[in-house]
């Protein structure tokens, strides 16, 4: 009876010795003779099981082959399950990977979105989101670690764009690969990575935000003019400052405003981004790819006509960029805590340093989306300037988790030494 639990009830009665015959009473001793009386078998349906059991039998009832359907249910979840934690934990490279796939892929679909100003409706969902998810209090304890926020300011916004001057030295066709790293260099951080992988490491989380949402905000004012002394004047181009501050205002200020007005004063709806701040990110990563979706498609034409080689060479050139950005603050960290008295400086704390490092060697790219757009291709093709610097974002994103497991083995190390 499938699907049923049934108990078989055994009754054993007094047991009795009779003695037989013996054929050879010599040779075989006599030995006791017991006799069981067996009731009649009785099968019953629906008895009680306790849930452990209940839940055993279940899992074990066969199908017709012999093959138990908890062990198919096992088997079809043992690779659905690594999938679904990898896709969870990656969103946002997985989003970028898809857009640029189909953009090459259907640029119809990609060029008949970018007709609704799809490219501008993204940069503005996402510092809204942004400013939905920033909580006052986190920025208040960085102020503890104030000289290394100052510093991580001034590596992020003023030192770290000299680095394109060396960029544009380098030769490469097309040229939009090169201008697109150059102008990168010049990005303040990311709005969401740097902090993400402070907290993993283990490093001081607060102040990685407030040197994020700072520079940013800074960014709208001196990213401009970074732009023009060191990549349009190294290009033969006259930058619209102020209509690209005017854009960055209506692009990045407005909407972190706006998000962040929201958060305050509805205490409902800060309590749900806080109670779903994985869905926020989900949908921020999609209102990031919609651009590098549209901008491909667009320019798909030409970027079919780069060779591999060439797209290689502007991958490798946007990792070695990240990889110079990690070395000089290291070197810069340790120096200042040197200077600043060693060991009891606020920059010798490691919680301080893995923070400045991994925010400050970063560069985002709605920024840079942002910028780009309303150029009208003052520098070049607006899909081909942006190609190499999704590509360096991918991959900062991926050397900085290698970095932060690093990270947190020599804390471990460190805290077993001391204990």
């Amino acid at each position: 009876m499938a699907g049923t639990s049934n108990s078989i009830i055994l009754t054993v009665h007094s047991a009795t010795v009779s003695s037989f015959p013996r054929r050879n009473h010599l040779l075989v001793p006599p030995r006791p003779h017991f006799h069981f009386a067996v009731k009649p078998l009785t099968l019953r349906s629906n008895v009680y099981l306790p849930p452990p059991f209940r839940i055993y039998a279940q899992s074990h009832q066969t199908d017709g082959s012999g093959s138990t359907s908890g062990s198919k249910e096992t088997k079809g979840s043992s690779w659905v399950e690594p999938i679904s934690r990898f896709a969870r934990s990656n969103v946002l490279p997985l989003a970028l990977i898809s857009a640029v796939t189909l953009g090459l892929t259907y640029p119809s679909l990609g060029c008949a979105l970018d007709k609704y100003h799809v490219s501008k409706i993204g940069p503005f969902g996402i510092f809204v989101i942004s400013g939905l998810m920033l909580r006052s209090e986190e920025i208040g304890t960085a102020v503890e670690a104030w000289p290394v926020g100052l510093f991580g300011l001034i590596s992020i916004l003023f030192l770290s764009p000299y680095f394109s001057r060396i960029i544009l030295q380098i030769q490469l066709q097309p040229q939009e690969f090169i201008t697109g790293l150059a102008i990168f260099c010049c990005m303040p951080t990311t709005l969401s990575s740097g902090v993400a992988l402070s907290q993993l490491a283990g490093a001081n989380s607060a102040l990685a935000l407030a040197m994020t949402v700072i520079s940013n905000m800074l960014g709208i004012l001196i990213v401009p003019f970074s732009i023009t002394k060191f990549v349009a004047s190294g290009v033969g181009v006259t930058l619209p400052t102020k209509q690209l501050f005017k854009s960055l205002v209506l692009t990045i200020l407005i909407p972190l405003i706006l998000g962040k007005v929201l958060r305050e004063s509805f205490k409902g709806v800060a309590d749900f981004v806080d109670q779903n701040r994985k869905l926020f990110s989900g949908i921020s990563a999609f209102f990031l790819s919609l651009v590098p979706w549209t901008q491909v498609s667009k320019s798909r034409s030409l970027l079919l006509m780069v060779k591999p080689k060439v797209f290689l060479v502007a991958i490798g050139l946007g990792v070695l960029l990240h990889l110079a950005l990690l070395v000089f603050n290291s070197i810069s960290i340790l120096s200042l805590s040197i200077i600043s008295g060693g060991g009891k400086s606020t920059f010798s704390r490691q919680e301080n340093a893995n923070a400045l490092i991994l925010v400050a060697s970063q560069k985002t790219l709605p920024v840079m989306v942002a910028v780009i757009e309303p150029l009208h291709g003052a520098f070049g093709e607006s899909g081909l300037l942006v190609l190499p610097c999704i590509a360096a974002h991918l991959t900062q994103i991926i050397v900085d988790s290698f970095l932060v497991n690093f990270m947190r083995r020599r804390d471990n190390l460190n805290n077993v030494k001391v204990a």
